[in-house]
């Protein structure tokens, strides 16, 4: 079998991009840095998370391109990388007004992760 190489757009880069979103500690740390830019101590606060585990999340956030931070004296603030990180969770809000309760029981969803094989 012959694999051919995905272009930065296939479906795994996709899948990757929301795995960003998937986790609901990253999620907190989106959703606070929609309203502007905050430093850790801020969004520790805003998120009800430790330190330890907000440093850790923005720093995969941060690898993966969707949150970036700038010094700013002593302090380093963390704000959303591109509009369009906030707008992909406005459009989801949108899109769940619509089918909340069905993603509410779905329970395929909350079943462990498989990895599918191609032929």
């Amino acid at each position: 079998m012959l694999l051919v190489a995905e272009p930065a757009t296939g479906l795994a880069v996709k899948a990757k991009l929301f795995r960003g979103f998937s986790d609901s500690s990253r999620l907190s740390i989106i959703e606070a840095l929609r309203g502007g830019p905050l430093t850790v101590g801020e969004i520790t606060t805003m998120t009800n998370l430790a330190q330890s585990n907000v440093s850790n999340h923005l720093k995969c956030l941060r690898d993966c391109g969707l949150v970036v931070a700038k010094r700013n004296g002593r302090y380093v603030a963390y704000h959303l990388s591109d509009d369009r990180v906030g707008d992909i969770l406005t459009l989801a809000e949108s899109l769940l007004a619509d089918v909340a309760r069905s993603v509410y029981e779905c329970t395929r969803y909350n079943q462990p992760p498989h990895e599918e094989t191609r032929e």
